[in-house]
C-alpha cells in the first residue's frame, strides 16, 4: 500500500475509498474521499435487534474527513473515483432498497433514520 494511492478502507460498519496516509501502530490514518457502503444503523451489540435500549443512527463519514482504521481493514483501489455527494446517495440508496425488502421491526427502525439522514446530507 503505497501512501496517497486510492484505497478502500472500513470504518466500524460503512467502507469508504479514500488516500491511506501514515501507519502507526497497526493503523492507518485515512482520508475519505466517497462511499462505498453507508454504515449499519442500530445497536453493533445487539445486530437486527429492533427493541434495544439505545437504537442508534450512524452518519456516513464526511468528504475529507481524517480518521485512524486498522491496517487490515485497507485494500488498494483501482476503480474511478465517484464524486462523494453521488458514492454517498448511490451507498444510502442501495441500502434503503436492501432495508424495503425486508419486514423485521429493526429494518424498519433502521428505515427511519436513513431517511431522516437523507434529508439532513440534503439528497433530495
Amino acid at each position: 500500500m503505497n501512501i496517497n494511492n486510492l484505497v478502500i478502507a472500513s470504518y466500524k460498519t460503512g467502507q469508504y475509498i479514500g488516500k491511506a496516509g501514515e501507519e502507526r501502530n497497526q493503523m492507518v490514518l485515512f482520508e475519505v474521499l466517497a462511499v462505498k457502503t453507508h454504515p449499519w444503523q442500530g445497536d453493533l451489540h445487539n445486530p437486527k435487534q429492533a427493541e434495544v435500549p439505545f437504537f442508534q443512527e450512524r452518519r456516513a463519514l464526511s468528504y475529507g474527513e481524517k480518521t485512524w482504521v486498522p491496517v487490515h481493514t485497507v485494500k488498494n483501489y483501482d476503480g474511478e473515483l465517484p464524486p462523494y455527494k453521488e458514492s454517498l446517495k448511490q451507498a444510502l440508496d442501495h441500502y434503503i432498497k436492501k432495508l424495503e425488502e425486508d419486514a423485521s421491526p429493526w429494518s424498519k427502525r433502521s428505515l427511519e433514520c436513513l431517511f431522516s439522514l437523507k434529508k439532513d446530507y440534503k439528497l433530495d
